[in-house]
């Protein structure tokens, strides 16, 4: 097999140098075509070689598209028979490395292939088969295709809230991520990792995600940027900041109750199956003025949730409501009940990695016992 080594230091085609992260790219990719075969002698040309694409960890599709500014992705063509090497090579593979947690797709959205684990491989352009008695010793060209490379992190808990609510701020006190933090929205661009690392070493991965706003199932905003990337984690944390939120002197002033509501409803609108993972709600801001009001009001709301939102427009209300295992108090930027947090990750995703092993069936009824005990044990801190 061919491994694609080459580095190349001129910026790719429409990337500036700038460019710190990238999470989708389209490249073309082709089949080595197959050798001729020898009529007069039966002798039969080698197939053409596969491209074929393996998730490794230490990838990255920035370096990527750096290292192969044309985006092009040829395999080694078998070799024809000859008449005195009557079986021709066949043509050797071509191997394209890329980031573990990205999406195969073609251009029409059919998906080829999910890499998630470190050494998975995929196959996504064959090469053409050589010339022999079953195709008259004509050989065949090789497979060509152009496929979308759509990277989705891969995190424990994502963080979910509109902009500003203090999840940069949250991830600097669970972690030693840096993100940017300042008091004005869209802050983050692009997502950050961060790690919160346990006394006894239990690693919990946490991202921190562009903000969305209202709209953000259409793309409107950081739109489908963010969410693609709240697919792969296992919680989520929905971050809200209890005074409320408005984007800009032309939006709606929204309570914190009724960001809570329209969150809901984007991801809803976007994949109803996020729903299905678990929930945690942090209300922000401890340290400003009137919280302790504040909070309350939004959980008395909450508890009647149904009720509280004729207030809201129907066609912003979403008809599977959150189901939030906790609902936690905090100060992102003092780390007030950080620990609690933290805590609280860890019991369900543990919980979660424990179904994960078992069996279909034990699976669902797993996630039925675990769920009516979280529901009747849900604390409110």
């Amino acid at each position: 097999m061919v491994h694609l080594s080459r580095v190349l230091l001129t910026a790719p085609r429409g990337l500036s140098r700038k460019t710190k992260f990238l999470d989708r790219i389209r490249v073309y990719v082709r089949g080595g075509a197959g050798g001729q075969g020898y009529v007069r002698y039966g002798g039969l040309g080698g197939d053409g070689g596969n491209v074929v694409m393996v998730a490794k960890s230490n990838k990255t599709l920035l370096k990527l598209a750096e290292d192969f500014p044309e985006k092009r992705f040829i395999a080694k063509n078998g070799a024809d028979s000859k008449r005195l090497l009557l079986l021709g090579d066949n043509g050797e593979d071509l191997v394209v490395e890329v980031p573990t947690g990205v999406v195969l797709s073609l251009d029409n959205g059919k998906e080829i292939a999910d890499l998630n684990a470190d050494g998975e491989t995929v196959v996504v352009a064959k090469g053409g088969a050589g010339g022999g008695p079953n195709n008259d010793f004509r050989s065949k060209k090789g497979e060509t295709r152009s496929i979308r490379i759509d990277l989705k992190l891969l995190a424990d808990v994502g963080l979910v809230g509109f902009p500003n609510a203090g999840k940069s701020t949250l991830l600097c006190s669970m972690s030693r991520a840096k993100p940017k933090v300042a008091d004005y929205p869209f802050t983050t661009l692009r997502p950050h990792l961060g790690v919160t690392v346990f006394d006894d070493n239990r690693r919990i991965t946490i991202a921190d995600l562009p903000g969305l706003i209202e709209g953000a199932h259409m793309n409107i905003g950081m739109g489908h940027f963010f969410l693609k990337h709240v697919e792969r984690t296992k919680v989520l944390l929905v971050v809200v900041d209890a005074q409320g939120f408005v984007l800009n002197r032309r939006s709606t002033f929204r309570t914190a109750f009724e960001t809570i509501v329209l969150l809901n409803k984007e991801l809803e609108m976007y994949k109803p199956e996020l729903l299905d993972k678990p929930q945690v709600l942090l209300i922000n801001k401890m340290d400003t003025e009137c919280f302790n009001e504040k909070y309350e009001e939004t959980l008395n709301l909450l508890k009647n949730c149904r009720e509280s939102m004729d207030s809201i427009p129907e066609e912003l209300q979403p008809k599977r409501l959150f189901d939030f295992k906790s609902i936690i108090p905090i100060s992102a930027s003092l780390g007030e009940n950080i620990d609690t947090v933290k805590q609280t990750l860890r019991k369900i995703i543990d919980e979660e990695n424990r179904i994960d092993k078992l069996p279909l069936q034990n699976k669902l009824n797993s996630h039925i016992d675990f769920h009516s005990k979280e529901l009747s044990n849900t604390f409110i801190v």
